[in-house]
C-alpha cells in the first residue's frame, strides 16, 4: 500500500482525534461543519480536475530528479546581475537546507528572533562596508525592485519647491540592465514618473529631474567614474542611485565615497545558487539622513529588561503599508533566509576572501580580454571587472559557443558580452577564447596565460578604504567555527521546529522536507535565468505544470509566477486591471474600492497602481456593509477599475454575501481582485474564479508549502480570468514569458523566484485533489476546534452566520490592560516562556490575538497551546504587583534564572518564570534575552555589528 503524503502533512490522523474534536466543535461530521462554515452558493460542485491521488514521497522524488536532469544548461557566461558562485558547503547544509533556518517567521517577536536578527545584522553591515554608506536595510526582494524603491524614495524626498516645479523625470543611464529599466517602467508610470534613457557622460540636467540611475559597472561592464556626475546632479538638486555588483565593489571605489546618494543591487553573488534568477537577497544602503523615507526593515540594537544588548527590526512604523493609501512601498517581507546566507557568507570569506575572489575574477576576465585584443577584436571598454562586450559574427559565436558548452548573452544590437565569476577556470577561458577565435577566422591557443593580482587601471576608481573591519569577519574561518557560530545563532530563535506558530494570517504549515531537497538539485539550482530554452526544458516544464494547476486551483484560465512576494503579487493584479481597462480607452477607471478592515498591503499596492482608494465600511459583525459597497460601487461607477477583497475576511470569516458584492462591482464597471492571504480556507472547496472574482494572488509561502525563511523569500504568483490574460507580466529579455499585450516586467526574473516552485510542484502533486480538499476541511477543523476548546475562557470576536469561524480566529485580549493591567503584547512574551511563537498581535482588531493553526498541527500541540493562553490568564488574575509578575516581565531567560544577571527578587519563583507547565520540562526553549525596549533602539539607532563585539 502506497504511503499517502497527506496522512504525513495533516497533524490530526486519528479517526478517534477527529471524532473528539468534532465533538467539541458540536457537529458530527467534517463535512457538516464545511457546510456551516462555506456558503452553500460557492461550494464547488464537483472536485478539482486534478488527479485524485497524490505522488508518494518516494515517486516524487524520482519524478523530480527527472525534472531536475533534463536541465543541460552549457557553462553560463551570461551575466547581467546572475553568477555562478560558490555556496560553501557549511552554509548550503547548516542554512538553507536547515529548517530551524527556513521555517521561522519574520522577526517581529524579536525576543525569540535572536539569531537571524544577528545574521540579517551580519548583512547589512557587510551591504555597508562594501558601499561606503551610513545605514542600509536587511534585504529586499531583487535589483529591479530595489532599484524601484530607491526610484520612489528619491521621488518622495523631494523638496517642496521640486514639487511646485513638478520635477518628475528619472534619469536612467544606458547601461543600466533591461530587466531593471523595465520594473522601473512598470512603476513609474502610475506614480507620473517620466523615465529617460541617456548616456550620463553627455546628460545635460534641465531642471525636471529628480533622481538619477547608474549601473557600476554598467551593463557592457563598462567601469566608468560617476564622481563628476553625481557633482552635476547634486548642483541640480538630483539625488543619484547606484545598482553596484558587490563582487566589484571589494575592488573598486565604494560609491558613498564618490557621493552616490543610494546603492542597491543584488548579493546573488555571495554564495546564492542562481535558481533561474531568484531568490536572491537584494540590498538597499543610503545616507543616514534617509533613514526614516527607506523602504523595507532595518535592524538594529536595543537593551532588554536586564540591561543586556538585543537586537530588534528598528524603525518598524517606516514598513510602508502601515500608512496605507499614504505610503509609497508596500514592502510586506524580505528575503531573510537568502540575507542571511549571503552574511554567512561575507562572514565566511572576510575581508581577505572577498578581495580574492575579486582579483580571481578580474584575472581571467583580462586573460580573456587580453586574448580577444590579440585576435583583433575591440572591447567596448578598456575599463573592465567581470563583463566583456565586442562586435563579432554572432550567428558563428552562436554556433561555437554550443560546440565548447558555454552561454553569452547577446545584445539587441547585435555584440556579444561575457561575463566571468568566482568558479571560472582557465580551461574554461581556453573554450571560450576558441569561440571567438573560430568567429576571427584565426587558430585558437592552446592555453591561456592567467596573470595573477593584476591592479585595477584607473586609479580614481581603485579602492583603497578597508572592507569588512568587524570582528565577525575575522573569526570564523574553519569549518568547526562558522558551524558552530551558526548554531549558536539557530538556537537562539523559535520556529517550527519548535513548535506551533499561530499566526493568523500566516499560514505557518509544515514545509515538507521530500518537497525542499530539490531545491539543492545541481539542475535546478544552478541554472540562469537568460540560459536558452533549450537547455531548461526541466524547469520550463515544471513552471509550464505549475502554472496550469494554479490556474486550475483558482478557477481560472492562467497563471505569471513573476512576482516574487505575496505585496508584488497584488501589485501586479491590479497593474493587470489598469492595463485591461486602458486597453478598452477607460484608462480614467482609477477608483478602487477596498474594505476598511484589509490589511495595509492592499491600499499601499493600490496606491503604487495610482488607484484612488475610496473605503468600504464594515458592520458590526466585521463583513463588508453591502449597502455601503452599492452605495459607493454606484457613486464610482464612471471611474470604477474594481474592488479589492480578502476572502475568507481578513476577520477569518466567510461571508455569505460575497456574491452580491462581486456582482455589484462588476454591475458598475469595475473589476474584482481577490486577496488569497487566505486560500487556505478554499483550495478544493471552493475557488475565486467560481465566486466570480477576475484575478487573484497566492501565497505560495503561505497556502503551497513553501517556507517563510524567517522573513522572506515568498512567492506571489497571479492568476487571472481569460480576458485578463494578454496583460499578464512580460520581460524584455524572455519575450515568451506573460501575455500577447503584457505589463512590463514586476521583477527583475522571467519566472520570479523560481528555485522555489519545486516546492509547491511537490506539494500538489503529492498531495493529490484529494489531499489538497483535506488539508482545507482540517484547517477549518482545526480552527474550529481551538475556537471552541477556549472558548470558555476568551471570547472570539467574529465569526459567521452560523456561529463558526474560517480557518483563524481572533480572540479578544481587550479586557487584560484593564483588568489585570498587562498588555496583550504581555501575554505574547509570556508564551514564550511556555515555548510557543505569539499568534498575530492586534490585527486587524486592536489588542486580539489572530490565530491560526493550519492543518499541520495535531490535538496534543492546538491543546498545549489553549492550556498556556488560560494558565497566562490565572497568572493575570493571581498576580498581586502588575508590574511584577510572571507576565509582565517575560521571557525569562535562562541567565536570569541561573543568576547569572543579579539575584531573584522576584515575588514568583524561578520555576514558575521557567516551568510554567508540566510539559516545558522536557522541551525548554530558553529566549536569550528578556523583554526589549523598543523606544531605546530607535532613540539611539544602532545598526551594524560592530557594537556585538
Amino acid at each position: 500500500m502506497k504511503d499517502n503524503f497527506y496522512k504525513r502533512h495533516i497533524g490530526v490522523t486519528d479517526p478517534e482525534e477527529l471524532k473528539s474534536m468534532l465533538e467539541t466543535i458540536g457537529v458530527g461530521s467534517v463535512e457538516e461543519l464545511v457546510a456551516q462554515v462555506i456558503p452553500a452558493n460557492i461550494r464547488l460542485k464537483k472536485p478539482l480536475p486534478l488527479p485524485e491521488e497524490g505522488m508518494s514521497e518516494g515517486e516524487f522524488a524520482s519524478h523530480i530528479g527527472e525534472l531536475a536532469a533534463r536541465n543541460r544548461q552549457s557553462r553560463p557566461f551570461i551575466g547581467q546581475g546572475w553568477y555562478p558562485c560558490e555556496t560553501p558547503a557549511a552554509i548550503l547544509r547548516n542554512v538553507f537546507e536547515n529548517p530551524a533556518w527556513y521555517t521561522s517567521y519574520t522577526p517581529y517577536q524579536a525576543e525569540v528572533s535572536q539569531g537571524r536578527l544577528e545574521a540579517l545584522l551580519n548583512f547589512q553591515t557587510a551591504v555597508m562596508s562594501l558601499t561606503g554608506m551610513e545605514i542600509a536595510g536587511c534585504s529586499l526582494l531583487d535589483e529591479g525592485t530595489a532599484a524601484a524603491e530607491a526610484m520612489a524614495m528619491m521621488f518622495a524626498l523631494r523638496s517642496r519647491e521640486a514639487v511646485k516645479e513638478g520635477r518628475n523625470v528619472l534619469m536612467v543611464d544606458g547601461g543600466v540592465f533591461p530587466h531593471t529599466l523595465d520594473v522601473l517602467l512598470t512603476r513609474a508610470e502610475p506614480f507620473g514618473i517620466e523615465i529617460v534613457s541617456d548616456d550620463y557622460a553627455t546628460y545635460e540636467f534641465s531642471g525636471r529631474e529628480f533622481g538619477a540611475l547608474v549601473q557600476y559597472p554598467a551593463a557592457n561592464g563598462d567601469v566608468r567614474d560617476y564622481e563628476a556626475f553625481t557633482a552635476r546632479a547634486h548642483e541640480a538638486g538630483v539625488l543619484v542611485t547606484v545598482a553596484a555588483d558587490v563582487a566589484a565593489l571589494a575592488m573598486l571605489r565604494a560609491p558613498g565615497e564618490w557621493g552616490a546618494d543610494i546603492a542597491v543591487g543584488s548579493t546573488q553573488r555571495w554564495g546564492i545558487p542562481m535558481g533561474l534568477g531568484g531568490p536572491s537577497a537584494a540590498y538597499f544602503a543610503t545616507r543616514e539622513a534617509y533613514k526614516r523615507t527607506m523602504p523595507g526593515r532595518i535592524i538594529g540594537v536595543s537593551v532588554d529588561r536586564l540591561g543586556g544588548k538585543a537586537l530588534r527590526m528598528s524603525l518598524q512604523t517606516r514598513e510602508q503599508h502601515i500608512k496605507r493609501e499614504r505610503a509609497t512601498s508596500n514592502i510586506c517581507t524580505a528575503s531573510a533566509l537568502v540575507a542571511s546566507m549571503a552574511g554567512f557568507y561575507a562572514v565566511w570569506q572576510g575581508a581577505e576572501g572577498l578581495r580574492r575572489v575579486a582579483q580571481h575574477i578580474y584575472d581571467h576576465t583580462c586573460a580573456v580580454a587580453d586574448a580577444l585584443r590579440a585576435m583583433g577584436y575591440e572591447l567596448a571598454s578598456e575599463n573592465f571587472f567581470d563583463t566583456l562586450e565586442v562586435e563579432t559574427e554572432v550567428s558563428v559565436v552562436r554556433q561555437e559557443s554550443a560546440e565548447q558548452g558555454v552561454n553569452f548573452f547577446y545584445t539587441p544590437g547585435g555584440r556579444v558580452r561575457m561575463s566571468f565569476d568566482e568558479l571560472t577556470t582557465a580551461d574554461e577561458v581556453v573554450r571560450v577564447v576558441t569561440v571567438f577565435a573560430a568567429a576571427m577566422g584565426v587558430r585558437a591557443p592552446k592555453s591561456v596565460k592567467i596573470e595573477t593580482g593584476r591592479g585595477f587601471p584607473v586609479a580614481a576608481l581603485r579602492r583603497t578604504s578597508e572592507i569588512l573591519t568587524e570582528n565577525v569577519f575575522k573569526k570564523y574561518r574553519s569549518e568547526s567555527e562558522l558551524m558552530r557560530y551558526i548554531k549558536r545563532l539557530e538556537l537562539r530563535d523559535l520556529s517550527l521546529a519548535n513548535g506551533m506558530i499561530p499566526l493568523g494570517s500566516c499560514t505557518m504549515k509544515l514545509n515538507s522536507a521530500a518537497s525542499m531537497m530539490p531545491l539543492s538539485l545541481a539542475g535546478f539550482a544552478d541554472m540562469h535565468p537568460f540560459a536558452p530554452a533549450e537547455q531548461a526544458e526541466g524547469y520550463l516544464a515544471l513552471i509550464a505544470e505549475l502554472e496550469k494547476d494554479l490556474a486550475t486551483i483558482t478557477g481560472f484560465a492562467a497563471c505569471s509566477l513573476q512576482p516574487n512576494s505575496g505585496a508584488a503579487g497584488e501589485y501586479a493584479g491590479l497593474m493587470v486591471i489598469r492595463a485591461y481597462h486602458q486597453s478598452r480607452g477607460q484608462g480614467y477607471r482609477n477608483v478602487i474600492l477596498i474594505p476598511a478592515s484589509a490589511h495595509g498591503t492592499n491600499p499601499a499596492s493600490a496606491a503604487m497602481a495610482g488607484m484612488k482608494i475610496v473605503a468600504v465600511a464594515t458592520d458590526t459583525n466585521g463583513n463588508i456593509d453591502v449597502e455601503d459597497l452599492r452605495a459607493k460601487a454606484a457613486e464610482h461607477s464612471a471611474e470604477l477599475a474594481g474592488l479589492m477583497v480578502t476572502y475568507p475576511s481578513t476577520h477569518g470569516v466567510f461571508e455569505s454575501r460575497i456574491r452580491e458584492i462581486v456582482d455589484a462591482v462588476h454591475d458598475a464597471g469595475g473589476q474584482v481582485y481577490m486577496d488569497g492571504a487566505n486560500m487556505n480556507a478554499q483550495v478544493g472547496l471552493t475557488n475565486p474564479g467560481y465566486i466570480g472574482a477576475d484575478v487573484c494572488h497566492l501565497n505560495l509561502h503561505k497556502t503551497f508549502g513553501m517556507p517563510h525563511g524567517g522573513g522572506g523569500p515568498g512567492v506571489g504568483p497571479i492568476c487571472c480570468a481569460e480576458h485578463l490574460a494578454p496583460f499578464m507580466p512580460s520581460h524584455p529579455v524572455v519575450p515568451e514569458t506573460g501575455g500577447a499585450d503584457g505589463i512590463t516586467a514586476v521583477s527583475s526574473a522571467p519566472w520570479g523566484s523560481a528555485l522555489l516552485l519545486p516546492i509547491t510542484y511537490g506539494y500538489i502533486k503529492m498531495l493529490g485533489g484529494r489531499g489538497l480538499r483535506l488539508a482545507t476541511e482540517m484547517a477549518i477543523v482545526n480552527a474550529n476546534y481551538m475556537a471552541s476548546a477556549i472558548s470558555p475562557e476568551f471570547r472570539t470576536f467574529y465569526s459567521g452566520e452560523n456561529g463558526r469561524v474560517g480557518h483563524e480566529m481572533i480572540l479578544d485580549l481587550q479586557s487584560f490592560k484593564r483588568d489585570y493591567g498587562v498588555e496583550v503584547a504581555d501575554v505574547a512574551r509570556r508564551l514564550m516562556d511556555y515555548g510557543f511563537h505569539a499568534p498575530t498581535l492586534s490585527f486587524p482588531v486592536h489588542d486580539t490575538f489572530m490565530v491560526e493553526p493550519t492543518e499541520s498541527e495535531g490535538k496534543a500541540e492546538m491543546d498545549r497551546f489553549v492550556a498556556a493562553m488560560i494558565a497566562i490568564k490565572r497568572e493575570c488574575e493571581a498576580a498581586e504587583d502588575s508590574a511584577d509578575n510572571p507576565v509582565v516581565n517575560a521571557p525569562h531567560p535562562a541567565a536570569e534564572i541561573a543568576g547569572v544577571t543579579g539575584p531573584w527578587e522576584h515575588p514568583y519563583t524561578r520555576e514558575q518564570a521557567a516551568f510554567p507547565a508540566e510539559w516545558v520540562r522536557g522541551a525548554k526553549f530558553f529566549p536569550v534575552v528578556s523583554k526589549i525596549d523598543a523606544g531605546w533602539g530607535d532613540r539611539n539607532l544602532v545598526c551594524t555589528c560592530g557594537c556585538l563585539d
